[in-house]
């Protein structure tokens, strides 16, 4: 099974052993610590869940972010300090299958309110060519009529998955990066506040609803925006656009898989060179987060731009926006101009 930097169970224990390099939680950790009052105390496993937690919960909650920004999610090693923030927590939210450390780590805690995002949302299987017109939704549509379902689903291919998403039996877990399921995934966390700190439920709700509107925004601003141009095409080193592909009619050709930092080999580049020509693609993206060589090599022998568009996973000063909605529009005008929109 290819999964991209899986880290192995016993990490966790080892953490605790071996007294890991700490890796800072993010600005509003600090608070988490001490001096909060009756705030609930909210832990939230890499940034698209903190994202969530901050906006939905507001001024009742404090949020810990275990992912500290500049580190990618997958390579997380969670220190003692921080294993023991997830058990004093009053409510854990993440996304199973990015950091098999951190499910590790919630599921030894014996935290009541854990929430699952990828529970509150349909999981798809998306390989490195994914297109909204050919590959629709891989036969789990069955799943996503009913909500009870949805858990199902997931437990199917998720359990010991990793970040194994574009691979055979793999779903993919950028949820995150669709504002239609990033917003089921926030009506779900919303809820399930309400039902961890009922005294409060009316503000979660309100805070919900504006989030939500806010995401439907984003995602009319992606149609309108996406919807004459002069391909479908875009090229990426890091296979993580799937869901926003499928929701815009696009097709992501990902170089060298799920990791943006493997060479890809030479028929695969061949292969990328014979598909810019034939869809008139323009430009190879890559990551904040990972190095720029892959895509600059593949841009130079093909005669492509390169551009960023970037998956989210955390927030630096290298991003071009300072939230979640930001830094998708940022993206949104980064596809806008490789894809040639009219």
């Amino acid at each position: 099974m290819n999964v991209r930097r899986l880290i192995p169970t016993t990490a966790v224990a080892g953490a605790a052993v071996l007294g890991l390099t700490a890796l800072s939680a993010c600005s509003t950790s600090d608070a988490a610590d001490g001096g909060n009052g009756d705030k609930l105390k909210v832990t939230a496993s890499f940034y698209p869940m903190q994202f969530l937690a901050e906006r939905i919960g507001g001024e009742h909650v404090a949020v810990t972010g275990l992912t500290k920004p500049g580190v990618e999610p997958h390579d997380l090693e969670l220190t003692p300090r921080q294993i023991g923030s997830i058990s004093e927590s009053d409510y854990v939210l993440y996304l199973k299958g990015i950091q098999p450390v951190v499910d590790d780590a919630i599921k030894q805690s014996g935290v009541k309110n854990t929430v699952d995002a990828a529970t509150l949302t349909t999981l798809e299987n998306h390989g490195s060519e994914v297109s909204g017109h050919d590959h629709g939704h891989d036969g789990e549509e069955e799943h996503a009529d009913e909500h009870g379902h949805e858990e199902e689903a997931h437990e199917e291919h998720s359990e010991g998955d990793g970040h194994n998403h574009g691979e055979e039996g793999g779903a993919d877990p950028h949820i995150w990066l669709d504002p239609v399921k990033y917003a089921e995934v926030a009506e779900g966390v919303g809820k399930s506040l309400e039902k961890a700190d009922p005294d409060h439920a009316a503000d979660y709700r309100k805070n919900t609803d504006a989030l939500v509107a806010e995401l439907g925004e984003l995602n009319t601003a992606y149609e309108t925006g996406l919807k004459n141009t002069a391909t479908k095409t875009f090229i990426t080193t890091h296979s993580a656009f799937g869901y926003l592909a499928e929701r815009y009619g696009l097709t992501q050709q990902g170089i060298a898989g799920i990791d943006p930092e493997a060479e890809p080999s030479p028929a695969r580049i061949q292969e990328i060179h014979s598909i810019a020509e034939k869809e008139k693609a323009t430009t190879v993206f890559f990551e904040t987060l990972a190095s720029d060589r892959t895509a600059k090599t593949l841009a130079q022998d093909t005669g492509l731009r390169t551009g960023v568009l970037d998956p989210l996973e955390g927030i630096t000063d290298r991003s071009k926006g300072a939230d979640y909605i930001e830094v998708m529009e940022s993206n949104l005008a980064a596809l806008k101009k490789a894809l040639g929109a009219k």
